[in-house]
């Protein structure tokens, strides 16, 4: 189930971002100009809006391929960095 709405990031510490992620930063230049809204259009018709368990995000879950590919990194090595590697929660907008 894809939700009908998406989620607002409230933490209270997201400004942050602003002080660890520089503005030079590949990951962070990335997410402010590529709108990745185009990846719910293309899976609205994929998910049930109404029945089943909630998905992961599926604009997460692309951001998770692009990193796998552009850090040459394992699934693994991935959910790991992104635990604790302020970059990577930017760009996949975790809080």
């Amino acid at each position: 189930m894809i939700s009908n709405q998406e989620s607002l990031n409230l933490s209270p510490y997201a400004a942050i971002y602003n002080i660890v992620v520089p503005k030079n930063n590949m990951l962070r230049q990335i997410n402010e100009l590529v709108d990745f809204s185009f990846i719910l259009e293309e899976l609205k018709t994929k998910y049930c809006l109404d029945n089943g368990r909630n998905a992961i995000p599926p604009i997460r879950m692309f951001k998770y391929l692009l990193l796998k590919s552009i850090y040459d990194l394992s699934d693994v090595d991935i959910v790991e960095r992104s635990q604790y590697d302020m970059s990577f929660k930017y760009f996949l907008d975790m809080a």
